[in-house]
């Protein structure tokens, strides 16, 4: 699973190396690909293996329902493949550069089974406000069995 966060630094060509925590459980359960996309104010980013499951799941979803098509639109069609070069980066594209504001310094975050890339100003400004909200949601949680 991935968790955890780490700061490092994109570059003036939109590469960004992954962190070595993320790249080792990539190579010990994954392939080293990541498919990358639109998220929130940040990019969602999963194991091919994992985008695989997620395809097969939206497919199953009725077609026609506009919810469906809304998300197709904004988090499927972004989706990029960015496989991890031999010195362990990414290439993130300028749209997806541009969605999640990404700069130079940026945040990978552990989500279990995808990462999240932030701009580290986004990012501290995120983890301030989950911060705040733990005591009124501790209370779904525990009807969640957490």
């Amino acid at each position: 699973m991935f968790r955890g966060w780490f700061e490092h630094t994109l570059d003036t060509k939109g590469r960004i190396s992954v962190p070595s925590k993320i790249r080792d459980v990539l190579q010990e359960k994954y392939s080293e690909v990541l498919m990358v996309t639109n998220f929130d104010n940040c990019l969602a980013c999963y194991p091919i293996e994992e985008w695989a499951q997620l395809e097969r799941k939206v497919a199953a979803l009725p077609q026609m329902k506009s919810e469906v098509k809304t998300f197709q639109r904004y988090f499927i069609s972004a989706a990029v493949e960015c496989p991890l070069d031999g010195h362990g980066r990414i290439l993130l594209p300028s749209s997806l550069r541009n969605h999640a504001e990404l700069d130079r310094d940026v945040v990978f975050v552990g989500m279990l089974k995808r990462v999240e890339i932030w701009s580290k100003s986004r990012w501290e400004k995120e983890f301030s406000d989950s911060k705040n909200k733990m005591e009124e949601i501790s209370g779904v949680l525990s009807d969640l069995g957490i």
